[in-house]
């Protein structure tokens, strides 16, 4: 029997768009097991969000093959998919863009519970107060509208329809970068608090790499659909490996120890390269401020550089 959760393998994706080819994801592999959370950061139009929705198989998947608890989903059917969607949720970036304007909060987190047929009516009514007690928000808030509530209760609200069901695997987009730095912090210990109550497995997306380096067990850094390092969070801020992950972390804020010499903020040079023509070789080599010439020949092949610490760079050793 399968003890990891996720298996993703040698996923890729593509988009046609206006007869061109965006390569949005490619040949990416990642585990996830029961309880833990992996972190996935980087710019935007990394494929962050789009390996999310390929993990719960809200895209097809061009190449490779995504396992949940041992199975296959790439190839099964919607009618297949159905039952195992309670156990794969989303947690989107706006949660006002993501819930009905014309359905109260209870009807929207409801509906889920309708689709999976959890409950009886009675039954689904308490579970609706329940969740939404346990996300920090009173019984009263199920009669209101989106529009009636702030960006803060809204993210509880979308939380708590992700959890309604019972999920095992919870792929959070985002969810606090719409949100002001104080609800940020109330949104991340309650999510932090319902996986450690719950045993929920997160996919957590950012480009705030503070944020992923607080919540999640291991970390893969994304750079234009490619991973370029992946490795368990302590080890990879303790020793980031690819000149990519090092620039990100120096564009992060911190505050400073006792006695540290002060902190430089730097931010990479250029812009990322379109998707629809990426670079040959190394897909950061047009910004990285040590490329040599086999960076510009041949694309680097993941290796180890330390425990279950990936790199894909030819200079990293």
């Amino acid at each position: 029997m399968a003890t990891e959760l996720l298996q993703v393998e040698d996923v890729s994706k593509r988009f046609r768009v206006r007869g061109r080819t965006l390569h949005a994801v490619e040949k990416v592999s990642f585990k996830l097991s029961p309880g833990k959370t992996l972190g996935l950061v980087g710019e935007s139009g990394s494929g962050k969000s789009t390996l999310g929705r390929l993990a719960l198989r809200l895209l097809g998947v061009d190449e490779g093959r995504v396992l949940f608890q041992g199975r296959d989903i790439t190839q099964l059917s919607n009618k297949q998919l159905r039952p195992l969607r309670k156990d794969m949720q989303m947690i989107f970036q706006d949660p006002q863009a993501s819930l009905n304007a014309r359905m109260t909060v209870g009807r929207a987190i409801e509906e889920g519970l309708i689709i999976h047929g959890i409950g009886s009516k009675s039954d689904r009514k308490e579970r609706v107060y329940r969740v939404l007690e346990r996300v920090g928000l009173p019984f009263e808030a199920s009669y209101a509208y989106p529009h009636e509530l702030s960006g803060g209760q809204l993210q509880r609200v979308g939380i708590a329809r992700a959890l309604a069901v019972g999920p095992k695997l919870v792929v959070c987009d985002e969810p606090v970068s719409a949100l002001d730095v104080s609800i940020q912090i109330q949104v991340i210990n309650l999510l932090q608090e319902l996986q450690q109550e719950l045993g929920l497995a997160y996919i957590f997306i950012a480009h705030n790499l503070a944020v992923v380096e607080y919540l999640s067990d291991e970390i893969a850094v994304l750079y234009l659909g490619n991973v370029v390092e992946q490795a368990p969070a302590e080890e990879l801020f303790k020793k980031p490996s690819h000149p990519y992950t090092q620039t990100l972390m120096k564009s992060v804020l911190k505050i400073p120890e006792p006695g540290s010499e002060e902190q430089s903020l730097s931010h990479i040079q250029g812009e990322i390269p379109s998707p629809f023509s990426p670079p040959s070789g190394c897909s950061f080599h047009p910004r990285c401020p040590f490329a040599e010439d086999i960076c510009k020949r041949k694309k680097p092949e993941p290796h180890m550089v330390g425990t279950g610490h990936l790199v894909a760079c030819h200079l990293a050793n």
